[in-house]
């Protein structure tokens, strides 16, 4: 849905220019019809633009020199205005509505004035077309079709839906949807997880095309049911990404507020009905291609509605409901000027009215709606930046980042900055003071070495540590207790008949090619036989000797002194076990270490020979002091322990490769702290955090540094 509504304001009211004679005439085909009473309860009117299908609200005034436009003198529409109405219009008020009709080629081309007008017009176009290109780049149109007699044809058929039986039954499908779904809210996000592959970002898409075609049918139906002609319907590319969109500007013919408020909200309410139905449809079918496709309509349809047309900080559906809603045509460029006109006085101390007057309550609203729009937009064009980088090749997206960043955020910025210097004279000297202040904290906070403590998630542990398990299938013949181990002492004994036999059944071959082998001796015609039966007997003895060697694999024994602990419970003399099953696990309390994960950007602050504190976190309090006694030079492939990943009561956040490996999601490095007094009564490994006391740094060092490495990284082609 889409509806341009400039409005009139003072700051584009020139002087009436020098010898005009007459007034400029206007085009015969602009459209004059009453529009809905502003908020101050004075008359509106609209004059539409058939050609453009652009939509101008103004005031009582504006339209009593309009509806005299015909007198053409200027001064006798001044004096015909004063003298028949209670108005008392001025030069000013004229000739800022001349301009307006200018601005918006309004004017008859015949007029003179108006031909220089547009010639003017088209030699800035010319001469400003990267202008046009760099707003266009990112969002353009595309009409398609003109579905009026489409839509005709069908309005009467689904008028059903606009029932309050039907509203009752969607937000009963709703509510019962939901309450499901939360009931099996795990599968319902394991669900989610699971699809993000290319048949289910096939499907996504197609959900995505299906929503938004229903949310645009929804606008367009209901505009056709009270009057308005939809002009044409089309695919609209932000960011190179396609979405359909309806033109639905003459809605603004509508006198009722209501009505064009129910056409607003027409799209949102298809796709709140699609997402009711679709949810508690996949709560209620079974597993296979229907409960998927169902998954599908849910999530796209929640988050079209909720995530991104509800929100009124951007041109989408929540912020014509909110205009709507207050009465106020351009929400955005009205609430911006309230907030540019409080930060200017906040900040200079500056004498400066508002634009407009509002009642208090909407004017604080106004301004905090403004401050939170400048956030969102802030926050959004960055990420589209970002997107434009990654979506084209390098050197193109280089080139589209910096322009997003420096059109459309750099830009406002410095148009505002830009007033600032000649108004400066006027600033008060508490508020020149407290501006300096501020800044002079802001740029000693930044340039500061007052960072110093470097953290990360780490975990102690014994610095020998073996996990003792089997290596084949076997059955456990003896099994030493927990508690202390001398070095080669057995651990476990294993029995397998299987390799037992192998073993015997390869010695008794051996004994008996050995056999044959000696009675060969001496004979003259057995050199051929002999040969064979010597290349038989190697490969037997090897034979042999392999399986003694599996026979020595069943008795494990302790590589180090230690203790012999985490014994599983069901491991006992007589039971079989798999192999590389964990029987139990060897470590040695004399030596401990933590290893801890830290991030990039913070190993140039640490040093081998820092001093640190690990902290416990099942121990609130307790602390153990360490040394760095090695850094990584690479990025850890993989975690170290299950235990510090976010899914295993950790807070390291990690992706589950397909063979299981736990991949740690941000660029980690592990750096090995040794333990000053190790706790000899300690046996297993603890989960905590490290604090270590790294050189000190300050937040513009940092900045530089990942800037740098960022183009270092990038400077590739």
């Amino acid at each position: 849905m889409s509806a341009t509504l400039p409005t009139m304001q003072p700051a584009i009211m020139p002087a009436m220019m020098p010898g005009m004679a007459l007034l400029p005439a206007l085009r015969e085909d602009l459209k004059l019809f009453p529009a809905a009473a502003n908020r101050d309860g004075s008359p509106a009117w609209m004059i539409q633009d058939p050609v453009t299908n652009r939509f101008f609200r103004i005031g009582w005034l504006e339209f009593e020199l309009l509806s005299r436009w015909s007198l053409r003198a200027p001064q006798i529409l001044l004096q015909t205005v004063a003298q028949e109405t209670p108005l008392q219009p001025t030069t000013e008020d004229l000739s800022a509505l001349v301009q307006f009709f200018r601005q918006h080629q309004l004017l008859r081309a015949s007029d003179a004035q108006a031909v220089d007008f547009l010639g003017q017009i088209a030699q800035r176009a010319k001469s400003s077309s990267w202008k046009w290109l760099l707003h266009n780049y990112l969002f353009f149109r595309v009409p398609l079709v003109r579905p009026q007699g489409f839509l005709k044809a069908i309005t009467p058929w689904v008028s059903w839906i606009y029932s309050l039986p039907f509203f009752f039954v969607s937000l009963a499908a709703a509510v019962i949807g939901l309450m499901l779904a939360a009931r099996q809210w795990d599968s319902f996000v394991h669900t989610f997880q699971d699809f993000f592959s290319p048949a289910g970002l096939l499907g996504y898409a197609l959900a995505l095309m299906f929503a938004k075609t229903l949310h645009e049918l929804g606008h367009a139906i209901t505009a056709t049911r009270y009057g308005v002609r939809v002009a044409h319907m089309g695919v609209a590319f932000l960011v190179m990404w396609p979405m359909l969109y309806t033109d639905t500007g003459e809605s603004w013919k509508l006198d009722d507020r209501r009505q064009r408020f129910r056409i607003a909200a027409a799209g949102m309410a298809a796709e709140f009905a699609l997402a009711g139905f679709a949810t508690l449809g996949w709560s209620l079918a079974d597993e296979g291609a229907l409960k998927s496709a169902l998954f599908f309509l849910a999530t796209t349809s929640w988050v079209l509605t909720l995530g991104i047309n509800a929100s009124p900080f951007m041109r989408f559906d929540g912020y014509f409901l909110l205009s709507d809603t207050l009465d106020l045509p351009n929400l955005h460029q009205r609430s911006g000027e309230l907030a540019r006109s409080q930060l200017r006085r906040a900040l200079f101390g500056w004498h400066e009215a508002d634009k407009e007057a509002f009642e208090p309550a909407l004017r604080r609203g106004l301004i905090a709606f403004a401050y939170i729009t400048w956030l969102y937009r802030l926050v959004v064009f960055l990420g589209i930046a970002v997107a434009v980088y990654l979506f084209f090749f390098k050197l193109l997206g280089i080139f589209l980042f910096v322009v997003e960043i420096v059109w459309f955020i750099g830009r406002p910025v410095w148009m505002e900055v830009r007033q600032w210097g000649p108004r400066w004279r006027e600033t008060r000297l508490v508020n020149a003071l407290g501006m300096l202040l501020v800044l002079g904290a802001g740029l000693l906070a930044l340039v500061w070495p007052w960072q110093r403590d470097v953290v990360g998630e780490a975990w102690l542990h014994a610095e020998q540590q073996q996990l003792i398990y089997s290596p084949f299938p076997a059955r456990i013949a003896e099994l030493a207790p927990a508690g202390e181990v001398a070095a080669g002492a057995s651990l476990v004994v294993l029995d397998s008949p299987d390799t037992r036999s192998k073993a015997a059944v390869s010695g008794i071959a051996a004994q008996a090619l050995a056999l044959q082998l000696d009675q060969t001796v001496g004979r003259t015609d057995g050199a051929e036989r002999r040969a064979l039966l010597a290349e038989q007997l190697g490969q037997q003895l090897a034979e042999s000797a392999a399986q003694a060697a599996e026979l020595k694999r069943l008795r494990l024994t302790a590589p180090f002194a230690g203790r012999f602990i985490d014994i599983e419970a069901d491991i006992k003399p007589g039971v079989w076990i798999t192999a590389n099953q964990p029987i139990g696990m060897l470590v040695d309390p004399k030596g401990w270490v933590v290893d801890a994960l830290v991030e990039q950007n913070a190993l140039a602050r640490i040093r081998v020979g820092d001093r640190a504190q690990f902290y416990l976190r099942n121990q609130p309090g307790k602390s153990v002091s360490t040394q760095v006694q090695a850094i990584d030079s690479a990025r850890a492939q993989v975690l170290p322990h299950p235990m510090l990943a976010v899914d295993h009561g950790g807070r390291v956040p990690v992706t589950k490769q397909a063979n299981g490996a736990l991949v740690p999601r941000d660029a980690l490095y592990r750096v090995r702290l040794h333990v000053d007094e190790p706790d000899t009564k300690g046996e297993r490994m603890m989960l905590g955090s490290v604090r270590i006391e790294g050189e000190r740094r300050s937040l513009a060092q940092d900045l530089w540094t990942s800037v740098a490495a960022v183009l270092v990284r990038e400077s590739g082609f």
